[in-house]
């Protein structure tokens, strides 16, 4: 465990410090497994998380098992991931930016913090829009359609359900954390209830033709042009390329967390129990939907309409809202709080910066329908995240293999001449070099044809890639740290 200095900042540079930036005292952590489960069970239960796990067991021409297990893995490897990135944040209590600075320098980390931040500002303002058009589905099913014309796409109901999920979002963000794990809690066993009745009624309706339907989906059908091997890893890397935006800067949770023991228990029942359990769940409801509507439905709030039952509709509103919200904090709002606030920490706090982060998302979510969402705009986002695999690869080897899993918390935030992570101006050269090499892969993984059947995966390629670079040009670096300790 780390020393009881290193939570206490002798020598402040107000360039590299504020409050949210910090590192976090043991005794000011809240979080147990619970929390970290409910990050995980809210990010997966998401309607878009629902319909990418309904939609692998029929995109692929898997058996069912297959797909089960090529999900299960992705699991653990996502598990394994984020315990890599979360233990350094439970040891010292940083958030990512804090954390980059060991590798890219303590300026040098405003360019992965940066890069994250626009990948989550963008899909935060998206998902905004989307968590809106439950609040719509409510707000239709009690009041009527009302008027059909249109302004930038949305209708009058459509303006109000998104100025609703907007102000909504901030208010419970400007609350504190403990708040939003309040609502986290309170929202993942929610949605599991909610599904699960969905999935009864599914049942109920489909009756004893349901089995057979499962059948059908368990043989497969062997489709997939690159044969059972590829469909497999296909399966996992597609699972594992969902939940890699939060891999990256999961120590902006762990670090809230009580101890490491608790980490590993949420990300286990969060993760491979969690993740296997929903999927369980959305094969269920899609097999079910073919016999009971006569085709196949993978978009839950399609699925509830089609009920028409209005009960159901309004239990279902509610939920896709909580849920749609829920993962829209955890991945795309606090994020780009602390990066915006890392940027100028003297004169911005995680709150200054969530409320930047808000009012740019508002126009990206507001202009979704009517203009970005027809300019093909996710080859742009693909890329972003594409840059972001081999930094995850250059901190984990950097902390792990360069470090061995040991920080100087004060040098951190010196901007010092001579300190531990000034290296040439405040930059890491040889990381920037490491990743300028590694991500010419990773971005024309998403752009070179060639490249194409790697699109799935290429994110963990990216990473190794980044990771080894980095441990090539850092090796002197490595040696002489070692020496120093060993002569401390």
């Amino acid at each position: 465990m780390s020393n009881a200095e290193d939570f206490h900042i002798k020598h402040i540079d107000p360039s590299l410090h504020n409050e949210d930036l910090a590192p976090l005292a043991p005794e000011k952590r809240k979080w147990g497994w619970f929390e970290i489960f409910n990050v995980w069970t809210n990010d997966i239960q998401s309607l878009f998380g629902y319909t990418l796990a309904a939609t692998l067991f029929i995109s692929y021409g898997l058996n069912g098992w297959a797909v089960l297990a090529g999900i299960v893995l992705s699991g653990f490897i996502v598990m394994g991931l984020v315990q890599l990135t979360g233990k350094p944040s439970v040891k010292y209590g940083i958030p990512f930016p804090v954390m980059a600075r060991s590798s890219m320098g303590v300026r040098g980390a405003n360019f992965p913090a940066v890069v994250r931040g626009i990948v989550a500002i963008f899909w935060y303002g998206v998902q905004t829009y989307f968590a809106s058009t439950a609040v719509a589905l409510l707000i239709t099913a009690l009041a009527g359609p009302g008027s059909e014309a249109k302004f930038l796409g949305l209708t009058a109901v459509g303006w109000i359900s998104y100025i609703i999920v907007c102000v909504f979002q901030v208010a419970l963000f400007m609350r504190g954390i403990d708040w939003v794990a309040k609502f986290l809690n309170f929202a993942g066993p929610v949605v599991y209830l909610v599904m699960i009745a969905l999935m009864g009624m599914i049942w109920y309706k489909a009756g004893p033709d349901l089995l057979g339907e499962l059948g059908n989906i368990f043989r497969g059908t062997g489709e997939y042009a690159g044969g059972p091997i590829a469909a497999f890893f296909a399966v996992v890397g597609t699972m594992v390329a969902y939940f890699a935006a939060v891999v990256i800067n999961y120590g902006d949770f762990s670090r809230f967390v009580k101890s490491h023991k608790h980490m590993t228990a949420g990300n286990f029942f969060g993760l491979p129990v969690s993740l296997t359990f929903f999927s369980i769940i959305a094969l269920i409801i899609t097999a079910g939907t073919v016999v009971v509507f006569g085709e196949t439905l993978t978009n839950p709030t399609e699925i509830v309409a089609r009920v028409d039952n209005l009960a159901l509709t309004i239990i279902a509103a509610l939920t896709f809202f909580v849920a749609t919200v829920s993962i829209n904090l955890v991945a795309n709002f606090i994020p780009p709080a602390y990066d915006i606030a890392n940027l100028a920490p003297g004169r911005i706090s995680a709150r200054t910066g969530g409320m930047i982060t808000a009012a740019i998302a508002f126009f990206i979510g507001a202009l979704w329908v009517s203009f970005i969402s027809n300019m093909g705009i996710a080859a742009f986002v693909d890329t972003l995240g594409a840059i972001l695999a081999p930094l995850y690869g250059i901190m984990v080897a950097d902390y792990y293999l360069i470090r061995r899993q040991h920080l100087n918390v004060q040098h951190l935030f010196s901007a010092e001449p001579g300190s531990t992570y000034y290296f040439n101006g405040g930059w890491n050269r040889k990381a920037m070099i490491a990743f300028g090499v590694a991500s010419v892969f990773s971005v024309a993984s998403v752009w070179m044809p060639g490249l194409s059947q790697l699109a799935g995966y290429g994110w963990i390629l990216g990473a190794l890639l980044g990771a080894a670079l980095h441990y090539g040009l850092m090796r002197n670096h490595a040696s002489a740290l070692q020496r120093a300790n060993a002569a401390a």
